[in-house]
């Protein structure tokens, strides 16, 4: 039984992380005014998304929203991968630009270390893994 407190508590501390992750997330961007196209929006839908999955989880921890916290995750996760894809080329671009004679490989390394950093839209994927953790052996998806 006490193990049982236990595990609910972490699970709410890794979706409470999540969930400042994502209100995190978005006052960054908002402050770095990540906002000059359409492509820049898609973190602030992905970090509403996953905050109203997170509190939802969090008021009613039934299993339709476990699932869906796991979908909207899975959404967010795949959408961090983009943005590091995103930043990457962005960098390389850039790279290319200040140096026109050079193939890709020569100009890899910039494109890592770029004015675009590689692990901000990283921090998503991070919100979206301890979200799903949270979710592990959930209670709620045992009764079948």
């Amino acid at each position: 039984m006490h193990s049982e407190i236990l595990i609910g508590r972490y699970r709410k501390f890794l979706l409470l992380v999540a969930c400042f992750i994502c209100v995190g997330t978005v006052v960054e961007l908002w402050l770095e005014e990540h906002m000059g196209n359409v492509v820049q929006l898609i973190p602030f839908v992905l970090c509403g998304l996953g905050f109203v999955a997170i509190v939802a989880t969090l008021m009613r921890p039934q299993r339709m929203t476990v699932r869906a916290l796991r979908i909207v995750m899975a959404v967010v996760l795949v959408g961090s991968l983009f943005g590091v894809f995103e930043h990457v080329e962005h960098n390389l671009a850039f790279a290319l630009e200040i140096r026109p004679n050079a193939v890709p490989s020569d100009v890899l390394m910039d494109a890592l270390r770029g004015a675009n950093p590689l692990l901000a839209p990283g921090i998503l994927a991070l919100a979206a893994i301890l979200a799903i953790g949270a979710t592990y052996y959930h209670p709620t998806l045992q009764d079948q």
